[in-house]
């Protein structure tokens, strides 16, 4: 399976952040942001191949019960399923965070799924109209939301954002106490603006606000 890294930190963003846990990357995404935080999985993928018992022997290595499956795109990895089964056996609580365009019969604790919103979509000619078509999967997304306790986390750069997000909750009659809100961005002052009005956001609409924990303590930077 191929690895980006393989780190023991905080949950940085959505229901659970703050919770010590190991993140097992993978290589590899159907999708290519623009604002993408890991190019090293996407736009120029790269990684180790490790077997599953090595992934476990490293997760083992670390005092946490919580593990986060994340990417690029986790449930592309060809032996997602497997490496899910494995954790799950271990007794480790498994989050998955994935964009929801591919369904998987995994197995998992919190979905946290991160629909893509239309400021995601590049200007790079090869991927735009490709990012555009694949970004929004309303029939997966509600299998995921139908199987998996679950968290819908949209990552926002602009109040207009919000029309695309609240078209989307309508659709997937989503409930709004699942609905996290996050400020895009990996930098300090660009957080701290968007984070501000989007508070406000989120005290008016009955939504979650999520900050971006690892970067406020560590900045943007890898293995944290």
């Amino acid at each position: 399976m191929r690895i980006a890294e393989l780190f023991y930190s905080l949950q940085g963003e959505g229901a659970l952040v703050g919770v010590p846990s190991v993140f097992i990357r993978t290589s590899g995404c159907n999708l290519r942001c623009a604002w993408c935080d890991t190019p090293y999985t996407s736009w120029q993928p790269e990684g180790t191949d490790f077997t599953l018992d090595q992934i476990l022997d490293e997760v083992r290595g670390h005092p946490a019960r919580h593990v986060v499956v994340t990417g690029g795109e986790p449930m592309i990895a060809p032996e997602i399923v497997a490496l899910s089964g494995r954790l799950r056996a271990a007794g480790l609580h498994i989050t998955i965070e994935t964009a929801g365009t591919v369904f998987q019969p995994v197995a998992c604790d919190l979905m946290s799924i991160s629909p893509k919103l239309a400021n995601s979509t590049p200007s790079d000619p090869g991927w735009s109209a490709r990012h555009e078509r694949l970004r929004m999967q309303p029939d997966v997304l509600a299998e995921l939301m139908s199987r998996y306790e679950h968290q819908l986390k949209f990552v926002v750069a602009r109040p207009s954002d919000l029309d695309e997000v609240r078209e989307i909750i309508t659709t997937l009659q989503a409930a709004r106490d699942r609905v996290i809100l996050m400020p895009e961005g990996t930098d300090h002052e660009v957080l701290r603006e968007r984070g501000l009005w989007l508070a406000e956001i989120c005290k008016n609409e009955g939504f979650r606000f999520s900050p971006r924990l690892h970067v406020e303590l560590w900045g943007n930077q890898r293995g944290v």
